[in-house]
């Protein structure tokens, strides 16, 4: 029981950030049960360890989890504990750091170009920028750019992905390695997905009209190892944005409706959970569970603003006393629309005149908004109930319904990621709803507000038991872990924030549409 408790205590504390003081218990430990010659190998391989992978290797850090390391200032901003700024071409690529560099993606309308930013870690002065020019941008949702995905590294190489170009490498020095070209991306949202480097591996889930696939190349020389075709049609409401993750040889992917696990070595099916999902946000590991935001645009009621019958659109709209609704009487009604995220462009899809006025005439009747109201709610109904999933790791083939553990099914982000902190899971929707509930007992724990106001499209990050947060329009909340939620600040970055922030050794690193800050607490 001792062993036991010393090395999951371990694990805590890594996951928490806290990772000097775990290696130090780490090695205590075995220490104490193999004596000295074991020991000095084990410190050795945790030593070497620090070497041979990158600090904030890919989206949301190591496997993408979303955990810092160190102590972040918890007040910060423009001017505020700023250490330094650095004005980028647009983007909105999240950063991968490794040693003394800092990595993103930008790109340029007018050449058209994509490019790889390496910055200093220290000063953020730009080290070197490779553009590459492309024959034509790929396009997607007014909130989407080109430069959409995250890069990612290890101690050698930083490999990008971009809709109008494919997958590039390069080394640290700034000469590229290797190439695999794909067609020019077509999706409506914008492929923003983003690749993970696992050991010897590349790996890019991708869904586009064009092809939709997970693949796997060789991070060395991009030779392709295997490649798996994804069955699951491609339409207009897929994002296939979700960053894949790995546990021991299974690679986690949230694909178009599902979720699957493969055999990383082989790209062998281990497992599929069908879920009502865009596939959007990236999962996490919780315990031995996967843990899924599952998001479709019908998927809560939240989601689905009610229709008003034709008596009440007549009592709030008919202007002119006629008992009859004129396209200047008609007003915006949503089939689907977001709350709370109204800054955003097409938040939703609204009635069109063209469909409720259904014999083409110049007024709205009952038997027309009637006809009209039951093919709409027929519509919504086709739809599945979406909700925040949790599916047994070790599951094997198809995973029935009854496998599945829904959390909760109402405040489910569309593109936050949710995050762990080894009891409690965290997430934040538009408005700067934030939801936290408890793994175990599937309980949700408590519902507030972070003051983050709109859209958010960035992911939340833990780092020294405190919860950091981002909207669209660059408020970057902190809140304190744990059962009872407390605001700690409300950083105001003055510009857009979509990219999702590098928390590492008490340094947080923030892009946003202009600029790259890194911010610590600095003494007066």
């Amino acid at each position: 029981m001792i062993r036991q408790t010393n090395r999951c205590e371990s694990r805590q504390d890594f996951r928490a950030g806290n990772e000097t003081s775990a290696r130090r218990k780490v090695l205590t430990t075995f220490a104490t049960e193999f004596g000295d010659f074991r020991f000095l190998l084990v410190a050795l391989l945790l030593a070497l360890s620090n070497f041979a992978h990158a600090d904030w290797p890919q989206f949301r850090g190591n496997n993408s989890d979303g955990l810092g390391t160190g102590a972040p200032a918890v007040e910060f901003g423009p001017g505020n504990n700023e250490l330094w700024k650095t004005a980028l071409p647009p983007g909105h690529s999240s950063p991968c750091i490794s040693g003394k560099r800092i990595f993103l993606t930008s790109y340029d309308k007018d050449v058209p170009s994509v490019a790889v930013v390496c910055l200093d870690r220290g000063t953020g002065k730009t080290l070197w920028e490779r553009e590459i020019t492309v024959t034509e941008l790929e396009e997607g949702h007014p909130s989407f750019n080109p430069a959409s995905s995250s890069p990612c590294c290890d101690d050698k190489r930083v490999v990008a992905y971009f809709g109008s170009l494919g997958l590039v490498c390069f080394d640290f020095e700034g000469r590229q390695l290797w190439e695999k070209k794909f067609p020019l991306a077509a999706s409506f949202g914008g492929n923003a997905t983003s690749p993970m480097i696992s050991g010897e591996n590349v790996i890019l889930y991708r869904g586009t009209y064009v092809d939709h696939f997970l693949l796997c190349l060789d991070k060395d020389t991009g030779r392709e190892k295997w490649r798996v075709p994804q069955k699951e049609k491609f339409t207009g409401e897929m994002a296939c944005t979700a960053c894949p993750i790995v546990a021991g040889n299974k690679l986690i992917c949230h694909t178009a409706r599902s979720v699957q696990a493969f055999d990383i070595d082989t790209g062998a099916l281990i497992w599929v959970a069908k879920c009502a999902t865009t596939a959007t946000s990236t999962p996490i590991l919780a315990d031995n569970q996967v843990i899924v935001a599952a998001w479709n645009k019908l998927g809560e009621p939240d989601l689905r603003p009610p229709f008003p019958s034709f008596d009440e659109l007549i009592a709030k709209q008919d202007q002119d006393g006629d008992e009859l609704i004129g396209k200047r009487e008609f007003p915006t009604l949503w089939i689907f629309h977001r709350p709370e995220g109204a800054e955003a462009a097409m938040n939703g899809a609204p009635v069109s005149w063209k469909h409720a006025n259904r014999n083409g005439d110049a007024r709205i009747d009952r038997e027309e908004w009637t006809k009209t109201i039951d093919e709409l709610d027929q519509f919504r109904a086709g739809y599945e109930t979406h909700g925040l999933i949790a599916i047994p790791l070790d599951s094997k083939g198809f995973i029935g319904a009854d496998q599945v553990r829904t959390l909760i099914t109402d405040g489910i982000p569309e593109v936050p990621s949710p995050v762990f902190d080894g009891t409690y899971v965290y997430m934040v929707k538009n408005g700067g709803l934030l939801t936290c509930l408890d793994v175990a007992s599937g309980e949700t724990v408590y519902r507030t507000r972070t003051r983050g106001t709109g859209t958010h499209y960035a992911s939340p990050l833990i780092a020294d038991g405190r919860l950091y947060t981002c909207s669209g329009n660059g408020r970057i909340s902190v809140l304190q872990l744990g059962e009872s939620p407390r605001i700690l600040a409300v950083n105001d970055m003055e510009d857009g924030v979509f990219a999702t922030p590098a928390i590492i050794d008490g340094v947080i690193y923030v892009r946003t549409h202009s600029a790259m800050y890194a911010f610590a607490e600095t003494s007066e």
